[in-house]
């Protein structure tokens, strides 16, 4: 009798299937998974057999979670339910001990995995890498490296990027710069955002040797979720050159900057720009554009294979030539 009941449970066990969040549809479709975020009117659930599945919220009936998770009902704060029960159609239940609360889908902003410290933070970024070897008549060995990361929190919004690329012909250093640059942003609204940035970037190589720059201005977020993102913002820059000769100037211009990605095929695909396009308001130059853009598709969770296209365009001085144009090739990691 022993022996049977044990094998009963054993057979019952490996039929009951794991806990796994569900999500009901007002279609009469239910979907079972993870569920990962809500942001942006998109409800994103990991599944096994279709991968990270993008659903409407508005065709969202009601869901369950066995995950905790944090609501947000506005933009900067939230409640942390232990778990999510469905409830009557439009509604759901955050289970929270002995005091569930029954609340409308639609008042609900945002779902997140809650932090350790930081509840809503919301932190994302990408760091990649291309090498060149080249053996021919001319050797060439070409590295590139570059990152770029953001932090949200609450009103807050941190950016940081850099980048770094070294060229060897037979030995000789014909590529040898650095950048950096960090912008902190205000949110006022939902979508309206003050930025303020600081950059820099320095070449070992080029005439134009050193490049400061300060902004700050108004922008507009148009969307930012689990998906992807696309803003769009105005600065006054205040910009100093330092040539390699030891010449200098410095200039105030207008400039509208750019940034948008946007994850395709169930996030394998990531399409990606940004950029910045300005007018000095001076003599100096008719118009500076820096821009990238480029794939990145990803082999793992973490780890991705990245395309990139870069120019950056310095049009009306006098200086010969301060165009650039690189095309890249490489991996990287994201998060």
């Amino acid at each position: 009798m022993l022996s049977r009941t044990l094998l009963c449970l054993a057979v019952v066990s490996l039929s009951t299937p794991l806990l796994a969040d569900t999500v009901w549809l007002k279609n009469g479709d239910r979907l079972s998974g993870k569920i990962r975020v809500f942001d942006g009117g998109k409800l994103l659930i990991q599944t096994e057999y279709a991968g990270a599945i993008p659903i409407d919220w508005k065709q969202v009936k009601t869901l369950e979670s066995d995950q905790e998770l944090l609501v947000k009902q506005d933009a900067y704060t939230g409640e942390k339910a232990k778990s999510l029960q469905a409830a009557e159609d439009g509604k759901v239940t955050l289970a929270n001990g002995d005091a569930p609360k029954t609340v409308e889908l639609a008042s609900i902003q945002q779902i997140l995995k809650p932090k350790p410290v930081v509840e809503d933070l919301v932190w994302k970024g990408n760091v990649d890498a291309a090498l060149d070897y080249r053996r021919a008549e001319t050797d060439t060995d070409q590295y590139d490296v570059n990152f770029k990361t953001s932090a949200r929190h609450g009103r807050w919004r941190h950016t940081a990027e850099g980048e770094y690329n070294r060229e060897f012909q037979n030995s000789v250093v014909t590529t040898d710069n650095w950048s950096a640059e960090y912008a902190l942003d205000r949110f006022i609204t939902d979508k309206w955002f003050w930025e303020g940035r600081l950059n820099y970037k320095r070449d070992k190589v080029e005439d134009l040797s050193r490049q400061r720059t300060v902004g700050t201005g108004p922008g507009y977020q148009f969307w930012d979720d689990e998906l992807g993102a696309f803003s769009l913002g105005s600065l006054l820059n205040r910009t100093d050159y330092e040539y390699s000769d030891g010449r200098t100037d410095n200039f105030y211009s207008l400039a509208m900057k750019w940034n948008y990605n946007r994850y395709l095929i169930g996030k394998k695909v990531e399409f990606f720009t940004s950029g910045e396009v300005g007018k000095p308001l001076g003599g100096v130059a008719d118009y500076a554009l820096d821009t990238e853009i480029g794939l990145r598709y990803r082999v793992t969770e973490w780890a991705s294979l990245n395309l990139k296209a870069e120019r950056d365009i310095i049009s009306g001085t006098d200086e010969a030539d301060l165009s650039k144009t690189r095309y890249t090739a490489g991996f990287g990691v994201t998060w």
